[in-house]
């Protein structure tokens, strides 16, 4: 398994922006965001191929930008025009195949950093 670090959480008002990284220890073919509110499911927010072909959930379309960087093994998540509903706990995530937006695809996981949204 890869190890993963994520950075750059926080608290913003809507409409901000935050960047979020992770740092992961290896390169894995597809490489992932997803987040997870109180009493909710994690779900996915985007993912990418190791040859940059990104995947969005339609909630984050248009908002958020992820990319990677492979000569360093970081991942980014560009958040921007946040809103509340967006408030969670955004995990890193890496997997070998598929590249899809369902948690059963990644193997290795962070620890996850906070993202909260005020009104």
């Amino acid at each position: 398994q890869v190890r993963l670090m994520e950075s750059g959480g926080g608290s913003v008002q809507a409409g901000g922006s935050l960047r979020l990284s992770c740092a992961a220890s290896g390169t894995r073919y597809c490489m992932g965001w997803f987040r997870q509110a109180p009493g909710k499911e994690r779900e996915g927010v985007a993912s990418i191929t190791s040859g940059g072909s990104p995947r969005y959930a339609d909630s984050v379309k248009g908002r958020f930008t992820i990319s990677r960087y492979n000569a360093n093994n970081t991942l980014y998540l560009q958040m921007n025009m946040l809103n509340p509903d967006d408030t969670a706990m955004y995990y890193c995530a890496a997997g070998v195949a598929g590249c899809r937006l369902d948690v059963n695809l990644y193997s290795s996981w962070g620890q996850g950093t906070q993202v909260t949204v005020s009104s």
